[in-house]
């Protein structure tokens, strides 16, 4: 477990909540500091059950849940990631993890973006998980009263007033299974690395969506569009995550039974740890504004070819989601300038679930890093510009695709359609296993398309066949009919861009900085 989190009245004892356990290597076992400031793991499993709170899903207006919020829950294994879920018109996130993983799911930690209600407490304790990680908001069962300001939208926040019989009830009996579980009960929240913050904006200012937005509209202001997609994020992520004024979430805290957090400096720590999350997720949300673009479906090179099955794929909605997910795992990476990362989901053919993502359901993720159990600082780390190639990266880097690849949850099933959502274009060294490993969708920006850099290239993408391809692009109903990479709503392959078009998009997601490097937690 790694250090400086905040515990729970049940736990041992507090730790300082300034406390940070140095952590440089990611899925290697290096005690030396990297290059870049990264997201601890902590901190990205927190910010992904946060996210998950957001998911897209379809509206149940015969449903009431005016008391029950939104839930988004990570489940984690040997720091791999094993599922991804959210709650739906009837499960609850906990509910859904029981049905998918059953006992799998012991010696699991689980991430929950609120404190879960007590049924699902009760059910994730008898699986045997090992830890149960928490938000301290307004938990699942809503204490901020009884007077919906949405009425039938689990995700909408009730009026403050007095607390309802219900969730009191809740808050005893979560408190009684805590105190009596044999797992650990705790609140994991570290500060953000020394730098990471404005990391987190350049980068996301200048990764590759935002790059094709300025490619394609070559007189817009990118960085006040970005600047304005960020401040939009923060309130609504703000407002949805942050309990009102620090007086009510110090009463909700009490009416959870954690008046421990209410003392300073915890309280205030608490908040800090808290809104630094919902700043780095606004920051990464912005950099996939789905303003005038979004991922539309190439056209086949072979008109007469067949498409794979259900290549309709999913909403903008949803593809944006699980983009954002992939773009938070690539500020794990270990390549000290790109970070990449990767998420594949799977879609089944029938039995409509309950659950927040509906018949989605995780096959795995990953970011481009160095061999598992290797130390950080044994291979080469530098890119094209080294003129020795034995010094070079490029055959060391796992890539994001292979991880995601490598430590799937399962395997991939014949006919259901395969999704892979990863921040850059596959390069020729990950297609074949793209194709050979069944995938039926790739969602992606296309700015290395057709390139050779040497040591890595981007040349095979482009024939890649048998596998649907959803490219950010600027959206076809904006685009001239006439034009000729637009053909039956799809997004034809691009023609190749100029030498000066190409430096010009040569930007990498993340870049070694020249001055000194922080910290990283």
């Amino acid at each position: 477990m790694e250090g400086g989190e905040l515990r729970s009245r049940a736990d041992p004892g507090p730790s300082r909540p300034d406390q940070v356990t140095r952590e440089s290597s990611t899925q290697t076992d290096s005690r030396v500091q990297g290059y870049g400031p990264r997201l601890s793991k902590v901190n990205l499993f927190t910010l992904l059950s946060l996210w998950m709170e957001r998911f897209p899903q379809e509206q149940h207006e015969d449903e009431d849940h005016s008391q029950i919020r939104g839930m988004g829950l990570v489940v984690v294994q040997d720091s791999k990631v094993l599922g991804l879920h959210c709650s739906g018109a009837e499960l609850h996130a906990g509910q859904a993890a029981i049905i998918q993983h059953g006992a799998r799911l012991a010696d699991c930690h689980l991430y929950f973006s609120r404190r879960p209600c007590a049924t699902c407490l009760k059910m994730i304790i008898n699986a045997g998980v090992s830890q149960i990680s928490f938000w301290p908001g307004d938990p699942e069962v809503s204490m901020l009263g009884s007077t919906p300001t949405n009425h039938g939208d689990p995700r909408s926040h009730s009026l403050p007033g007095c607390v309802t019989e219900e969730a009191a009830l809740d808050a005893v009996a979560t408190e009684k299974l805590k105190s009596n579980s044999r797992p650990h009960i705790c609140v994991l929240l570290q500060p953000l690395a020394s730098g990471l913050a404005q990391f987190l904006h350049e980068t996301s200012r200048e990764c590759d969506f935002m790059e094709k937005v300025a490619d394609d509209e070559p007189g817009l202001n990118t960085e006040e569009l970005y600047n304005r997609e960020r401040t939009r994020h923060l309130k609504d992520f703000s407002r949805h995550f942050l309990v009102g004024t620090p007086q009510q979430h110090r009463d909700i805290l009490k009416q959870m039974g954690l008046e421990n957090f209410c003392v300073e400096p915890y309280f205030s720590n608490l908040r800090q740890n808290m809104m630094e999350l919902v700043e780095v997720l606004a920051a990464v949300a912005a950099g996939v504004p789905l303003r005038r673009h979004g991922f539309h479906r190439e056209q086949s090179s072979t008109p007469e070819q067949p498409l794979p099955p259900h290549h309709e794929g999913v909403s903008q909605e949803v593809a944006r989601h699980c983009i954002i997910q992939a773009r938070l795992l690539a500020y794990r990476t270990e390549d000290p300038k790109v970070g990449v990362g990767a998420v594949i989901w799977a879609r089944r053919l029938s039995r409509r679930s309950l659950d927040g993502v509906g018949r989605l359901y995780l096959l795995g993720c990953g970011y481009n890093a160095y061999p598992a159990g290797s130390q950080y600082a044994e291979y080469p780390q530098m890119d094209t510009k080294q003129e020795d190639r034995q010094r070079r990266k490029y055959r060391y880097i796992v890539h994001a695709e292979q991880n995601a690849l490598t430590f799937r949850t399962r395997e991939i099933k014949s006919g259901e359609a395969t999704m892979l959502f990863v921040t850059k274009c596959p390069c020729d060294e990950c297609v074949p296993l793209i194709r050979g490993a069944g995938i039926t969708h790739i969602y992606t920006t296309d700015q290395d398309r057709d390139k050779d850099k040497g040591d890595i290239s981007y040349l095979r993408f482009s024939s890649l066949k048998d596998v649907s391809k959803f490219t950010w692009q600027r959206s076809p109903s904006l685009c001239s009919a006439s034009s000729p990479d637009i053909a039956n709503g799809c997004v034809g392959k691009q023609s190749r861009r100029t030498e000066e078009e190409e430096s010009h998009s040569s930007k990498k997601l993340c870049v070694n900085r020249p001055h000194n490097p922080p910290s990283v937690s």
